[in-house]
């Protein structure tokens, strides 16, 4: 409950922050703040669900409500990916083009890249649910402490060959143009800190830094959820199989607000006035 609350705060202080000042109304910034949306929407997604089975001591879900947890987990996870690649995009273009970056990201763009990444991310999701809701299911248990669409899966009775064949077609596109689009931007971004001035690799370290740490945890949480799903994990600690399911969704929404509101100068600037105004 203090880490839901701990969540919520801090990214709702650094979308107020965002939106309130017309000094952060830049495309980094308008970036970051759809990262903390989905910070918002994601943790909406896992722990209601998960403080009402805990309070109540009841472990069953129905599926209409599982589903819809499917749906906001799943939509989290590749929203988070599309924020973070175009925010790698966008770094690209800052370091690299400086004299250029407005005339490349203009307001148009701006609102076209977050748009896409999240519309994308919620008709897939969608089309995934459509085709795993019909299943005739064999089991009622998943071992897991939320509902995910390939434990469904794995529980129906019978050929589930569409479902994988969407699942991994959908993944490959979506990972293999992320990381794409994410490699090529750090590339040319360590490029030109080799080859440019010291004010260029300072600005670099200054901006990517938090960003790198976010790409690199959100990585890891994906990692352990893939191993979760897809080996055998009884001969794990319980205790530890539970941490590795929940750091994906807990630790990644936390971790961000502190990574950007202690890193970048201007929303840690306008921060310390919010809270120490009275004082």
């Amino acid at each position: 409950m203090v880490l839901y609350i701990l969540i919520v705060c801090s990214n709702i202080l650094l979308i107020v922050v965002i939106c309130m000042n017309r000094s952060l109304h830049e495309p980094m910034y308008l970036f970051l703040c759809s990262l903390f949306v989905n910070e918002l929407f994601g943790s909406a997604g896992l722990f209601p669900f998960l403080l009402v089975q805990i309070l109540s001591d009841i472990h069953t879900i129905s599926a209409s409500l599982c589903f819809l947890q499917i749906f906001c987990l799943h939509c989290y996870a590749v929203v988070e990916f599309f924020n973070l690649a175009v925010m790698s995009y966008d770094r690209y273009l800052a370091i690299c083009y400086p004299l250029q970056y407005k005339t490349h990201m203009t307001t148009k763009k701006n609102v076209m890249f977050i748009a896409l990444a999240w519309l994308y991310p919620f008709l897939s999701i969608f089309v995934l649910i459509s085709l795993s809701a019909p299943l005739q299911l064999c089991g009622k248990t998943i071992n897991k402490v939320y509902c995910d669409n390939y434990s469904i899966v794995k529980l129906a009775c019978y050929d589930t060959t569409v479902n994988n064949v969407y699942g991994v077609i959908y993944t490959i596109i979506t990972i293999f143009g992320l990381l794409t689009l994410i490699f090529y931007s750090y590339i040319m971004i360590l490029k030109v800190c080799f080859t440019g001035s010291k004010q260029t690799r300072q600005k670099a370290v200054s901006t990517c830094s938090p960003h790198l740490a976010s790409l690199i945890n959100y990585s890891l949480g994906v990692c352990f959820e893939v191993f979760q799903s897809r080996f055998d994990m009884n001969s794990v600690p319980i205790l530890l199989r539970i941490f590795l399911s929940l750091h994906f969704f807990t630790c990644q929404p936390l971790l961000n607000p502190v990574l950007y509101g202690l890193n970048l100068t201007k929303i840690r600037m306008i921060c310390k006035r919010l809270i120490f105004s009275e004082k």
